[in-house]
């Protein structure tokens, strides 16, 4: 009779070790003018570079569109939950805008959520999350959401269901001063003034998601606020302002997760949104601190 196997008491490797020195690198791959119409190369080249990173844990889909007599690209990657492929869950998106501003590096807007969604590829494919994450890196962003509406407008034609839509923008810039940290009316009367903290924002059904992921992510050291919002976020327009709008409007659950912008950092949509802005020791938190949200998000 075969006896059991011992325990393996071995520590296991914690896959965010080598984070912060990850996101390091893509940002200095994703930090460049990279305009898709007026700095062509630099946008194929940072589409070039996701792809292969991408591409280490499955194959990548490319989902063409066109708009205003231009070609873009969404960049997709399946993988699949502890259940193994063919398991019936609802699967989590989780999305970041690749795109730039012409003459602006974008490191913060949206570098950083391109970096962390990279980072979040390399880790659940290597120790899978309950539930099916598809991972998106969209186009065109900038000239008004347009990737992220195709893929929204593609999801709900074919019914296909999310467990949460989750956009990553603009998680790298932190700052201690007094006064930091604005907002449109009427939350300057409701939220701190001081722009240390990350925020998410998510339509009244993210609500019980949002009291969790909050409260990972305090624990985990990272200072968190958070914002439900009603009627697809028109009553405070500025909550739009990204990709997880575009699934709002086709019905589903979704939430932002931002420093908040030009509500916080004054580099944004300028040339001097660089990676010598950025508190990358809060970037690194902010991340680390996602991968244990999604890891609990059952």
């Amino acid at each position: 009779m075969q006896q059991p196997s011992a325990p393996d008491h071995r520590p296991k490797t914690d896959l965010t070790d080598s984070l912060s020195q990850n996101l390091e690198k893509h940002l200095q791959e994703v930090a460049r003018d990279r305009d898709p119409l007026f700095a062509p190369l630099g946008h194929l080249s940072v589409q070039t570079y996701i792809e292969g990173e991408l591409s280490q844990w499955g194959d990548v889909e490319q989902e063409e569109f066109e708009y205003s007599g231009h070609v873009y690209c969404n960049l997709y990657l399946d993988l699949p939950g502890q259940g193994g492929q063919g398991a019936e869950q609802a699967p989590i998106l989780i999305g970041a805008h690749y795109d730039a501003v012409h003459g602006s590096p974008g490191a913060d807007d949206n570098a950083t959520g391109v970096a962390a969604l990279l980072e979040i590829a390399r880790v659940f494919a290597a120790e899978p999350a309950p539930r099916p994450l598809r991972l998106v890196a969209f186009d065109a962003e900038e000239y008004g959401r347009i990737g992220s509406m195709v893929s929204a407008q593609l999801a709900a034609q074919d019914g296909e269901a999310l467990r949460l839509m989750i956009s990553l923008e603009m998680l790298g810039y932190c700052s201690d001063a007094p006064n930091s940290q604005s907002y449109p009316a009427p939350l300057d009367r409701l939220y701190p003034d001081v722009g240390n903290f990350i925020a998410l924002v998510g339509n009244l059904r993210t609500l019980p998601d949002l009291l969790r992921w909050r409260r990972t992510l305090n624990t985990g050291g990272v200072p968190c606020e958070i914002l439900p919002i009603w009627n697809q976020g028109h009553p405070v327009p500025r909550t739009r302002d990204s990709d997880h709008a575009s699934f709002w409007d086709e019905g589903y659950n979704a939430l932002m997760v931002t420093d908040t912008a030009d509500l916080r950092n004054p580099n944004y949509h300028r040339g001097s949104d660089r990676i010598q802005t950025l508190d990358l020791d809060f970037f690194t938190r902010v991340t680390r601190g996602l991968i244990h949200c999604i890891r609990n998000l059952s």
